[in-house]
């Protein structure tokens, strides 16, 4: 069903453009298609499609093929560095690069590690576009599946747009037990009156994200010796071959606002509204409980309620509205005062009474807090500066300051700041299983988190620095003493951890070749090893690119090399989705080559790559988590086509 869904949203817009072109004659004339007095014809440019986020940054389509584009061609659809994927499609990511955590005061879901392709109301994109346009995005996976990411949008006229889009993934994976089928629908729609009073942007989504779950390889030594006849990854030994993880969610988001003056002036007061309401399942589901490593039984996780048949099901509902009231003055900047109101009930459906704890049924939240935002753009100076703190019993608050300056095209420099007061994820504090030892009700106290950045622009470097404190971290860590056992439960942290990065990019050319180098410095200091980076990640590309058949083609054509340097990686437990601490195995320290050869043609850009073409030549020393290794040697290609009418 998913495969035809798909099928509709590429099918039908390529028959609707077809149909109007094959009635067309003569060159379009303009926006309309109508002719008009002169033979003149109006073209659309480029900066009339428009995409805009939640915060009102702009940005504009992009059918460049940049070696951007090239790290941004993957399934999450973005640049990833600083992410280790895991060895197929669609399965989780170990993140190298602490920094690109983000953090809010209010209290999460959790199962983060099930959430890296999950669509968050804050990545959610708003169209204005002159015409209409569609967006294919095809890839190949490692096999028996695809991932296509299928995108329209049009504006009805210049004042109402919608969009739909559905992206899809099935990939069955080298590994048995593996296969990853996911899917993220969304609807987008934006409109502003013909006074310009009244601008509303809302979008309604529903996600899927079903992985298969194989706990990874028992014997590690039998991937490390590089015997031949492990080359099959199908004959390699797995923890599980039919447990599965499955996390869906819905949401329905408005955000509005609607200008109290007639006209706009040099003085604007606004009143403004956001609602936000989204549900969240989360299921772990386990046929077979035992788990055989050569000869013997290992129970992975430790005892159980049940000998067979664990289906672990969490559920979670939130609400949000905030109301707002804005005041605006051209040389004051902009006012804003808010209130808030968040609801949330994180739910299982029975209460556990045990000898020692019973553990409740549900953890529901009701919080109100309320704040300000002074927005201030003045010549080559913009700041926005928000605090914000809860007037019920919960505590929480956020104080985030931002300042940017810019020189001019090649100079640009951002400050910003963030001390913040969270509650902790729902996860953390309730958690029922078919398994003794997953069962927990806690009452942790606020993570409070103090961060500095600093980013610069210049024609010699790009950097970023980040320096964070963290204080009250909460975590996961196995209890477990037999190495063939995961017991995880949450801690906190009762001493200071300290993070420091710094991240510079250059792009260095020479003539049709060009050198493009990213590089990521990181270190803590804690009394003990509870927040594990790796120290360097690197990325060096070197490509060559030119035009061929009288610039019909662009040719863009190079090897990236991917590196971290060896660290204590988190591992990964997918009863609950999280990663958590370990001090047993490092992982890193290889080298990972990739050879790519893409192409332009008009609106379409074609991508062919050899992922990780050196795994036969460094060794089996190549793992995303321990017990989990990374992808071996393959061949894959894709495209992505737009379409403009």
């Amino acid at each position: 069903m998913r495969i035809l869904f798909s099928l509709y949203f590429i099918v039908l817009p390529t028959i609707l453009f077809s149909q109007i072109n094959s009635r067309e004659e003569a060159p379009k004339t303009g926006l309309s298609n109508r002719p008009s007095s002169t033979d003149s014809v109006k073209v659309a440019t480029m900066d009339m499609y428009r995409f805009i986020s939640l915060e009102r940054d702009t940005t504009y389509i992009d059918t460049a093929l940049t070696i951007k584009r090239e790290y941004s061609f993957n399934y999450l659809r973005k640049d990833n560095f600083g992410l280790l994927q895991f060895s197929n499609e669609g399965q989780t990511y170990n993140t190298l690069q602490y920094s690109l955590t983000e953090f809010s005061p209010y209290p999460e879901f959790g199962f983060k590690a099930k959430h890296f392709n999950f669509l968050e109301a804050n990545d959610v994109k708003y169209s204005s576009v002159a015409t209409p346009v569609t967006e294919l995005y095809f890839k190949s996976v490692m096999q028996k599946g695809q991932s296509l990411d299928a995108f329209f949008t049009l504006n009805t006229s210049p004042r109402l747009n919608f969009s739909i889009a559905y992206k899809g993934l099935r990939s069955e994976g080298k590994y048995i037990n593996q296969l990853s089928s996911t899917g993220n629908f969304r609807f987008t729609t934006s409109y502003n009156t013909l006074n310009k009073r009244y601008f509303a942007n809302a979008h309604y989504t529903y996600q899927d994200i079903l992985n298969e779950e194989n706990g990874g390889i028992t014997t590690i030594s039998d991937f490390e010796e590089e015997d031949a006849k492990y080359d099959n990854r199908q004959r390699l030994e797995v923890y599980f071959t039919d447990a599965k993880s499955f996390l869906k969610g819905k949401r329905i988001f408005v955000d509005h606002f609607f200008r109290v003056n007639t006209n706009k002036g040099d003085n604007n007061l606004y009143v403004s509204h956001q609602f936000n309401y989204e549900n969240k399942f989360f299921e772990y589901n386990q046929a077979t409980v035992p788990s055989t490593v050569g000869s013997r039984l290992v129970y992975r996780f430790g005892d159980s309620y049940v000998t067979s048949g664990i289906n672990d099901q969490t559920h979670y509902n939130k609400m949000y509205n905030k109301a707002g009231l804005i005041y605006e003055n051209t040389t004051l900047g902009k006012f804003q005062f808010f209130a808030d109101d968040f609801r949330s009930n994180y739910y299982y459906n029975q209460i556990l009474i045990r000898d020692d704890k019973t553990i409740p049924a549900s953890l529901s939240r009701n919080i109100n807090s309320a704040g300000g935002q002074y927005e201030y753009q003045k010549k080559n100076w913009n700041g926005k500066f928000l605090y914000s703190r809860s007037v019920t019993n919960q505590s929480l608050s956020n104080l985030e300051a931002k300042l940017n300056y810019n020189l001019n095209e090649d100079y640009q420099f951002t400050f910003g700041y963030q001390n913040l007061n969270k509650l902790p994820n729902d996860n953390y504090n309730l958690h029922q299983s078919s398994y003794v030892n997953y069962n927990w009700s806690n009452d942790f106290k606020n993570e409070k988190i103090n961060s500095i950045t600093a980013d610069a622009m210049t024609p010699w470097v790009e950097a970023s620095v980040q320096f964070t404190t963290l204080n009250d971290h909460l975590y996961f860590e196995n209890v477990a003493t037999d190495e063939n056992q995961q017991i995880v439960t949450p801690n906190q942290y009762g001493n200071t951890i300290n993070y420091v990065s710094v991240k510079l990019s250059k792009e260095i050319k020479f003539g049709r070749f060009a050198l493009d180098n990213t590089f990521l410095y990181q270190k803590t200091d804690q009394q003990d090893a509870i927040l594990n980076v790796p120290e360097i990640v690197t990325r060096n590309t070197i490509y060559y690119t030119n035009y061929m058949f009288k610039k019909a083609l662009f040719l863009q054509t190079g090897i990236t090399l991917n590196y971290f340097s060896n660290y204590y990686a988190n591992d990964y437990n997918p009863v609950i989705g999280e990663f958590f601490v370990q001090n047993k195995k490092e992982i890193g320290n290889y080298p990972n080559l990739d050879f790519f050869v893409n192409a332009r043609i008009q609106r379409t850009r074609i991508f062919v790559k050899a992922e990780h073409f050196n795994s036969s030549l460094t060794g089996n020393n190549f793992y995303a988590a321990p017990n989990n290794p990374y992808r071996d040697f393959m061949i894959r290609f894709g495209l992505i086509w737009n379409f403009f009418n």
